[in-house]
């Protein structure tokens, strides 16, 4: 008997269209819920065939393939990736970055470096310590955290999804559907195609249901996703990948000539 197919998601409220429904479309397939950065080192060691990914990890790897038009994406501000800081960007010089970040680490630094001209020294943020006991310049937060969080003693609450946009014009692209390379993943997916299809009609439902486990107002819930987060890959999302991922390279954070690869399913490559 064939082993069955293993997905990780990230457990954040911003990814639950994408799995809305997965265990009835696809029940035979393991679910693993987890944060960006473990999700990206158990699909490199071979614990997972699939799974939701750190953009960054995609060019991290360069064997993975990516499912097509299946991602998660702001275009101005985020509010699920925030810098709060204590000084004004200029003026930054310690930055402690949530250790379930990986795209928004690099983000953060590629802001620093490329667009405010700061050269900070970067320290980790346990997932178990609480941001408010950093004695940091700056704290980098993500995803149910960052929304939860008020942190009244830094100065500044700095959106990176906005601040990448006033700086490029182009959509920001946080996470993928990356495919581990010789996985074929049959039906599965299919199935988070309609995941996706149905999540994204049920915004409103996803976030009533969420809003109580998060400690989150469940309207602010709805329109989070329905009107902030971004769940397509066209073709200005990836404009906006690929100019992150050269700033990326620039900076050594990211290895050069990865190209992005769509998964194609044995028989459609037989087609072709």
């Amino acid at each position: 008997m064939s082993r069955p197919i293993r997905i990780g998601a990230v457990n954040y409220l911003n990814s639950k269209p994408l799995i809305y429904d997965l265990a009835r479309l696809a029940p035979d397939a393991e679910l693993i819920l987890d944060v960006p950065s473990r999700l990206a080192d158990r699909l490199g060691e071979g614990g997972l065939d699939v799974a939701l990914i750190p953009a960054i990890e995609n060019f991290r790897a360069g064997s993975y393939s990516i499912l097509p038009n299946m991602a998660i994406v702001s275009s101005g501000p985020v509010l699920s990736v925030t810098l709060f800081s204590r000084q004004p960007w200029p003026e930054i010089r310690r930055v402690a970055l949530d250790e379930g970040s990986r795209t928004s680490a690099v983000l953060a630094q590629i802001l620093l470096r490329k667009r405010y001209g700061v050269q900070a020294r970067i320290e980790p943020l346990p997932l178990d310590r609480a941001a408010e006991d950093v004695d940091a310049d700056a704290v980098l937060l993500i995803g149910d955290r960052a929304m939860r969080a008020c942190l009244p003693g830094f100065a500044h609450a700095y959106d990176l999804g906005q601040e990448w946009f006033d700086w490029t014009g182009l959509p920001f692209v946080y996470a993928l559907w990356a495919v581990r390379e010789g996985v074929e993943l049959g039906g599965i997916a299919l199935a988070l195609e309609e995941a996706k299809r149905r999540g994204c009609s049920r915004c409103g439902m996803i976030a009533h249901e969420e809003a109580v486990h998060l400690g989150l107002d469940a309207g602010f819930c709805r329109r989070y996703l329905a009107n902030i987060i971004r769940y397509d890959l066209g073709p200005r999302e990836q404009a906006g990948l690929h100019h992150y991922y050269m700033l990326a390279c620039e900076l050594g954070l990211a290895r050069r000539g990865v190209n992005l690869c769509f998964y194609r399913s044995r028989a459609q490559a037989i087609a072709d």
